[in-house]
């Protein structure tokens, strides 16, 4: 009986190992696997000639800045719907509808939205202030295309967790607080932020994974200019195609940079 619960999560334990881990660890190998063979530090080496550098910075600001659009608007929707008021179902609904929308569906509805010559974005600004914005004149903007986009769409995973973990907290710990004088700020810096502390770091655990794995948001919107190091190790792998050592130490990086952040969120969420 005591072993049970482990029997039954077996099948899916194997299912990651086989197809997630093993190949994991297989192209990481391969990547330390010098061409001509042996280990040597060559494809890693090469990766400079690619402007990998570049790449690291922009998917680092993508998922800080993403990361940081989707938690505040993610606190800003799950107290909304933790509160009760008139139409709050409705609104539940209209702030789940973008997890049910296809990330390519997503794309390209944002590119209509962003598009230079008569995109809606510019129709506003052109409207209110008579002015147009080339949203992929720069590295910078077109980043931050890609930020909303993926921001409309997976914010509600993010609020869905906040909400969880607010209506786990005592409502009689708000009271005693506003009794003592606790205004709305200090209520929020000390009672609701510790007490969401081990939720936020599952919503950041679950979005930081795929915000450092993204890839056909921007790969539709801006192409790869400027690179991100997903759609650096596609266009490796389709271009050095059969020799896939640059894509797969690209690859490894990633993962690098993946496990790090995985562990930094579990250190100071406290676990």
């Amino acid at each position: 009986m005591k072993w049970t619960p482990f029997l039954l999560i077996l099948p899916a334990v194997a299912y990651i190992t086989v197809f997630s881990f093993f190949p994991a660890i297989d192209a990481v190998y391969l990547s330390f696997l010098d061409p001509h063979g042996g280990f040597s530090l060559k494809n890693y080496q090469e990766l400079g000639y690619f402007n990998v550098g570049g790449a690291i910075l922009d998917t680092i600001l993508v998922t800080v800045g993403a990361l940081a659009i989707q938690l505040a608007l993610g606190f800003l929707v799950a107290s909304v719907i933790s509160r009760e008021f008139f139409g709050k179902r409705a609104f539940s609904i209209i702030t789940i509808i973008p997890m049910g929308i296809a990330t390519v569906v997503a794309a390209v509805t944002f590119s209509f939205i962003f598009q230079t010559s008569g995109g809606y974005a510019n129709s506003v600004l052109h409207s209110l202030f008579n002015v147009n914005v080339n949203w992929y004149q720069s590295p910078v903007s077109s980043l931050l295309v890609v930020m909303l986009a993926d921001s409309w769409k997976n914010t509600p995973i993010i609020s869905l967790i906040l909400l969880a973990g607010l209506s786990s907290i005592p409502k009689e710990l708000y009271y005693s607080a506003a009794i003592d004088g606790a205004g709305p700020i200090r209520r929020f810096i000390h009672i609701t932020l510790p007490n969401l502390r081990s939720f936020i770091g599952v919503a950041l655990i679950i979005r930081g994974v795929q915000e450092f794995n993204i890839f056909a948001l921007p790969l539709i919107l801006i192409g790869d200019h400027p690179p991100l190091l997903t759609t650096l190790v596609y266009n490796l792998y389709t271009t050095t195609f059969p020799e896939v050592g640059l894509a797969l130490a690209a690859a490894t990086i990633l993962l690098g940079f993946i496990l790090v952040f995985m562990g930094a969120v579990i250190k100071l969420t406290g676990g």
